[in-house]
């Protein structure tokens, strides 16, 4: 995932670093050109496990009947071979412009009675791989890490990690999501769509992210780890928070 480079030191001097590789893939489904994802190298079979479960190409790890990886191209094919990319696309936010083939106006609402108390929430964020080049997203059972993903784009490690956790049999409705960085309306639009009720990020979310929580039953939990940690939708999902 990292490849070394020489720059030069501000001041003067030569040094070597480690950089985030990144490729661009093509997704091909039944055949069909899907999309073009920028991706850190490796763990492809879970990133396109949980990238079509996420766009609702298939409703779980089953339906895929292969995937063949090659060098810059993953080829799916799925047991319903006539499955087809609706023609309706909206525009999300994500690293490079995202696009979603669902229609924000028919996202599910979250069906889970799930809480996470602050400790579990303190753990969980604990756990997750230290801050650098990758972006880092889990999945948490009560502050215990269950499935963790690093990618250079944090969308494409929530997918990864969902993926993950579809290969697994995970309950996703027992489990928070737990990240780097900021929260955006993709990246709860994945959640909805997963049906994981918490959504813990480092950073702040967007307005629409919270918008959008507030209306389908996301916990949205902002700057966890630092004394800003805040909730910004649904508090009655943490023991002893009120609204």
């Amino acid at each position: 995932m990292f490849k070394k480079v020489t720059c030069t030191r501000i001041g003067g001097g030569q040094l070597t670093r480690d950089t985030a590789e990144e490729a661009p893939v093509a997704v091909f489904v039944n055949g069909r050109h899907m999309a073009t994802v920028a991706l850190s190298p490796g763990g492809f079979r879970d990133f396109i496990t949980g990238y079509l479960y996420t766009e609702e190409i298939v409703r779980n790890a089953g339906e895929i009947e292969s995937v063949r990886v090659e060098e810059n191209r993953i080829s799916v094919i799925t047991k319903n071979i006539f499955k087809r990319v609706s023609a309706k696309k909206t525009i999300l936010s994500g690293c490079g412009g995202a696009v979603s083939y669902i229609d924000t106006k028919k996202l599910p609402a979250i069906d889970s009675d799930l809480m996470v108390s602050v400790p579990e929430i303190e753990a969980a964020v604990a756990a997750l791989p230290a801050p650098g080049m990758l972006d880092a997203v889990a999945l948490a059972d009560g502050g215990r890490i269950v499935a963790c993903s690093r990618d250079i784009d944090r969308h494409n490690a929530l997918d990864r990690v969902i993926g993950r956790g579809l290969r697994d049999g995970l309950d996703f409705s027992r489990t928070v999501a737990v990240g780097t960085g900021s929260v955006t309306s993709e990246m709860v639009r994945k959640c909805l769509v997963a049906n994981i009720p918490v959504l813990i990020a480092t950073g702040a979310p967007t307005a629409l992210a919270v918008g959008i929580a507030e209306e389908t039953g996301l916990c949205i939990v902002g700057s966890a780890g630092t004394p800003e940690m805040a909730v910004y939708t649904h508090a009655e999902r943490i023991p002893g928070m009120e609204a």
